[in-house]
């Protein structure tokens, strides 16, 4: 295996679309938070991606920004009980592409999700024998730029790419100094973006 480049993964929108999941369960939280309003299919979309405070304010504008981030932890409960239950959608050709891939180069997720959220997606859909290391923002409390740092030097990866789907994505990448491929498939948009791929399964051909 080439130790001298990894590959790095943003995670919704690039590996799979938990939207439809990661939506019912919010739902169900806010139920159970006094004075919490509906939330709405675009909203919850808008805020894939974001860190924890950032969706937290997105979701919660009329709160503070401790009851913010208290109601936003309801939800994230109710998120990775259920994840973990129901799972997602994988995007087509995921898992023979991070076969594949897997052989070749060593594999990571660096998302700016919760503890426990990559954790669920791995386990249920038995994909964490194809990864070498993952990281999120809550463990950390670093940018997704800093974490994508924080595992390469933690695996001793000299070089590294990132895939993901979102121009917060395209930043973290130059944050960590890494070149960047767009999952144009996904939820968001970068703006011109040095290479794109419109199927995951494009990966095989470019590495």
């Amino acid at each position: 295996m080439n130790n001298k480049l990894a590959i790095g993964f943003d995670l919704d929108g690039t590996l799979w679309d938990s939207l439809e999941a990661v939506s019912r369960s919010w739902r169900m939280a806010v139920n159970e938070i006094p004075g919490a309003r509906p939330l709405s299919d675009e909203t919850i979309k808008g805020v894939m991606g974001l860190p924890p405070k950032g969706i937290a304010a997105k979701l919660f504008p009329y709160f503070d920004e401790k009851k913010a981030m208290e109601a936003f932890d309801v939800c994230t409960r109710f998120e990775i009980e259920y994840v973990a239950k129901v799972g997602g959608v994988l995007f087509e050709g995921l898992e023979e592409t991070l076969e594949y891939l897997c052989g070749k180069y060593p594999l990571y997720i660096v998302s700016n999700c919760q503890k426990g959220y990559i954790e669920a997606f791995l386990s249920y859909h038995r994909l964490g024998k194809y990864f070498a290391d993952t990281e999120n923002a809550e463990n950390t409390g670093l940018t997704k730029g800093g974490n994508i740092r924080l595992v390469m030097e933690r695996q001793g990866f000299e070089k590294s790419v990132y895939i993901g789907d979102t121009q917060g994505d395209c930043d973290a990448a130059r944050e960590a100094g890494v070149p960047f491929i767009f999952a144009s498939y996904g939820f968001g948009s970068v703006k011109g973006p040095e290479k794109s791929i419109r199927d995951i399964r494009e990966l095989r051909e470019i590495f």
